[in-house]
């Protein structure tokens, strides 16, 4: 066994179960997401419902490590979504509304997602 499938199996039973998930249909999947101009991997995300990304929930966010539970944090502490390698910013911190959940809003076209 690779160390990609142990990884996938790892995640797939720590998926998060909670109202926002069953609202959407109860469907989840986990995306790496790659900046669009150099390709390199950005994050790794729990994805709810069908549908194109528009923003990141921070509770969803499962890599890397430094961009993980960023929810528990004021807005004004948390910088600009940013690629690690080219430092691109491909989104900024915002508090969504209708859910009243903190997460980055992306550009239009910023990321590449592949499943995992």
């Amino acid at each position: 066994m690779g160390v990609n499938f142990l990884w996938k199996k790892i995640m797939k039973d720590k998926l998060k179960r909670d109202k926002f998930r069953t609202a959407r249909g109860g469907y989840s999947r986990l995306l790496e997401l790659n900046c669009r101009l150099c390709n390199s991997l950005v994050v790794k995300y729990q994805k709810d419902g069908p549908g194109s990304i528009y923003r990141l929930y921070f509770d969803r966010i499962v890599y890397p490590e430094k961009l993980v539970g960023l929810e528990k944090f004021s807005l004004k502490d948390i910088p600009s979504l940013k690629c690690p390698k080219c430092k691109e910013i491909l989104g900024t911190p915002y508090i969504y509304k209708a859910e009243k959940r903190k997460c980055f809003r992306l550009y239009n076209g910023a990321l590449v997602k592949n499943k995992i």
